[in-house]
């Protein structure tokens, strides 16, 4: 009888468990500012508001690579991206909201560190709340595999 009720008891914990969160994975690798304001930072702030409106949490993680890079150099001008005058402009404030991104909603950023060398970009030219991972792939399976819904956001 008490293994039954232990049992039943886990079971109903596990369904609660996920019924309070979702998850999803960002495959960002998009150039394109205006799409990575649109489509991380606008958007992320607007998921978490909904699930939290249903009393979800909403579990975040964003894997970087390719054109992505950008977003999260600590100084633009110091690496390839100097030309970027978009970027460069709005670099300050670009800057502070990715922060926020990562300290009040709990987004957790993940980079592919396979590509870095491409870009002429080293670990200490990447914002300190970014963690460098070998490959993005390997970030993309491991959050998929925990169920993390896959959302892409690139250039077309």
């Amino acid at each position: 009888m008490q293994k039954t009720l232990l049992f039943l008891l886990t079971f109903c914990t596990l369904l609660l468990a996920e019924e309070t969160s979702a998850k999803i994975v960002y495959d960002l690798t998009t150039k394109n500012q205006k799409a990575f304001e649109r489509k991380i930072l606008k958007a992320i702030v607007a998921n978490k508001s909904y699930y939290e409106g249903k009393l979800k949490e909403l579990d975040v993680t964003v894997v970087i690579h390719g054109g992505a890079y950008r977003y999260f150099t600590v100084d633009p001008s110091k690496t390839e991206y100097k030309t970027d005058t978009l970027l460069l402009s709005d670099y300050a404030s670009l800057k502070k909201r990715i922060k926020i991104m990562s300290d009040t909603y709990d987004v957790e950023f993940l980079m592919c560190g396979a590509g870095m060398p491409k870009h002429g970009l080293k670990a200490e030219n990447i914002v300190s709340y970014v963690k460098i991972i070998p490959n993005s792939t390997i970030g993309l399976i491991d959050r998929q595999n925990e169920g993390y819904a896959y959302i892409p956001v690139g250039d077309k």
